[in-house]
């Protein structure tokens, strides 16, 4: 086994191809938890959007209509979420875990009903989500190889960082919705509508949550399979908490399980148990998970001495 085999300019490729999904379901969980909502139903709103992806890009012939029906069917998951959460006062954790076993039936019930199979639908007839080359750097030989044959939405994947970024801390709304997840009460008191600003938080989540399963089904891949998320929707809560909420570190916490991923994938290759390599994710997970928890209690203390330090000095 030799290390450049396994670490080589390729790596850079496989790993964004292999991070972009959990890109969008971290995103998608990123914007919730900018108005303290711990989106777990991610996963879930993930799953349909693979799935109606793939339904309606069959039967359609067009890609695009296939990524608006996912974005639909995210939207449609997330807005039960929210009557569920903000309405009736359901768990959030409770009612995220719901909207994943749903998803999980839902899309399997549906499998068999439309398509008449079950595990895997793949047809010559589902669309794919086209790829884009750039013919400036054909002839440079690293870029090349990172950049060209980049499906459409993993180029878009880069735009709605940008644009999220620029939106959450940039503009009224983001400073709103921001205000409402760390000071609701004082949110309202200044003629915020709280209320109002978790549904927006929770519909918009979902929208990008739909995106990340049609990347997903029609992208990343070419069909649907049972489950097929695989946990990237746990895996993309994750990265949000160590980027803290915030559209790019969240996107450089993913990166990591995209390396992970990739690089299991060549260990296989030289023998590694399979075992190992499903383990590896998970494994990241935890490991990420950890260093954020840590970060957060080392910040909270800090913060903690220093008002501590200010009173003693007032007295």
């Amino acid at each position: 086994m030799k290390l450049e085999q396994i670490f080589s300019v390729s790596l850079i490729y496989a790993s964004i191809r292999s991070a972009t999904p959990i890109i969008y379901a971290a995103l998608c969980a990123a914007i919730t938890q900018q108005a303290d909502i711990l989106n777990i139903g991610t996963e879930g709103i993930m799953l349909t959007g693979a799935f109606a992806a793939v339904a309606v890009s069959y039967f359609s012939g067009s890609w695009l209509m296939g990524i608006l029906a996912a974005m639909m069917a995210g939207f449609v998951i997330s807005g039960i979420m929210a009557v569920g959460h903000i309405k009736y006062k359901a768990d959030i954790c409770a009612i995220g875990m719901g909207i994943n076993l749903f998803a999980l039936a839902i899309t399997k019930f549906m499998l068999n009903v439309i398509f008449d199979t079950s595990g895997t639908f793949t047809d010559p007839d589902v669309k794919a989500i086209p790829r884009v080359d750039i013919p400036f750097i054909k002839n440079i030989p690293i870029l090349k190889d990172i950049f060209n044959d980049w499906a459409v939405t993993e180029w878009f994947m880069i735009v709605l960082i940008l644009i999220l970024t620029f939106l959450l801390y940039r503009t009224r709304w983001g400073l709103r919705l921001r205000a409402v997840g760390q000071f609701p009460m004082a949110a309202q008191t200044a003629g915020i509508n709280v209320i109002s600003m978790k549904y927006q938080a929770i519909l918009i989540s979902g929208l990008v949550g739909g995106l990340a399963g049609a990347h997903l089904s029609l992208g990343y891949s070419t069909m649907f399979t049972e489950n097929m998320t695989s946990n990237r929707g746990f895996m993309g809560v994750a990265a949000m908490y160590f980027g803290h909420a915030n559209p790019a570190l969240t996107a450089v916490g993913c990166l990591v399980f995209g390396v992970a991923d990739s690089v299991g994938a060549r260990l296989q290759a030289y023998g590694l148990p399979s075992q190992f390599v499903l383990l590896m994710p998970y494994v990241v997970t935890i490991v990420v998970l950890s260093i954020s928890m840590i970060s957060k209690k080392v910040a909270t203390d800090r913060k903690k001495s220093s008002l501590n330090v200010v009173k003693q000095e007032a007295v």
